[in-house]
């Protein structure tokens, strides 16, 4: 890769689903620049749903779709090999036209829907199907695969199980040297999250490497099992796509 163009690696997941800390994970390399959640300015103003923070967001943020996708295929500073992009599946919304996706290189990020829908209402009381991702990574996941070879599909569970062979992977994937600074950073905020970090990222900011994975299946009721069993079935078509390492 040297002298040659930076990778654009989007890795596409639902809010969490290890993202934030895979983000982490990359932007410690010293070759690597990271994007946090691009389009979610976009995806708040357009749907009118009340996310925490939200007026702070789309101030913050580019809330023209056309603006954000340019600047992600933009310049990169000198010395970088990878643009890191911390995407989530359900601000792709439909009126987002997505065949500039096929121009980065694009991974899938899975948790199982009962961790995540967990796990998520501790931010924001309310959650429905879309509000996780998983009819969305479907549906990029059957786009990708259905114009060109399938896009990788990473389980954050098996990730945190091993998470140096997995981090190896996905360096030879995208063609670059896998680098120890992947598995350990300094704990707390980067200028490179989004405002939205002190509502979500309060565990990352405490974090300075991968935990362990955590208990499975924990107990949900009423509308969170719903949701997470409506969503059952979405996990488990990724899943069976999911790298085994």
């Amino acid at each position: 890769m040297a002298g040659g163009p930076a990778v654009r690696l989007a890795v596409w997941s639902g809010p969490r689903n290890l993202s934030t800390a895979l983000m982490r994970s990359w932007e410690n390399r010293l070759d690597t620049v990271v994007v946090d959640e691009p389009l979610y300015a976009h995806y708040l103003l357009a749907t009118g749903l009340d996310h925490p923070g939200r007026d702070e967001v789309i101030a913050a943020g580019e809330t023209d779709w056309h603006q954000v996708v340019a600047g992600l295929f933009g310049p990169v500073p000198d010395g970088v090999r990878v643009q890191y992009q911390k995407q989530m599946a359900h601000h792709l919304l439909p009126e987002i036209d997505r065949a500039w996706v096929a121009g980065l290189t694009n991974v899938v990020l899975i948790r199982d829907p009962r961790e995540v829908v967990a796990s998520y209402v501790r931010a924001r009381e309310a959650v429905e199907a879309g509000d996780i991702g998983l009819p969305q990574q479907v549906a990029l996941y059957d786009d990708l695969a259905a114009a060109g070879p399938a896009p990788p599909v990473i389980d954050a569970r098996d990730f945190l199980g091993r998470p140096e062979t997995y981090l190896q992977a996905l360096c030879d994937h995208v063609g670059v040297p896998f680098s120890d600074r992947m598995l350990s950073w300094p704990p707390g905020a980067r200028p490179s999250d989004g405002v939205w970090g002190r509502h979500w990222y309060a565990r990352v900011w405490r974090s300075t490497g991968f935990g362990p994975p955590g208990p499975a299946a924990p107990s949900l009721s009423g509308r969170q099992a719903e949701v997470a069993e409506q969503c059952r079935p979405l996990y488990e078509r990724l899943h069976r796509e999911r790298w085994v390492l």
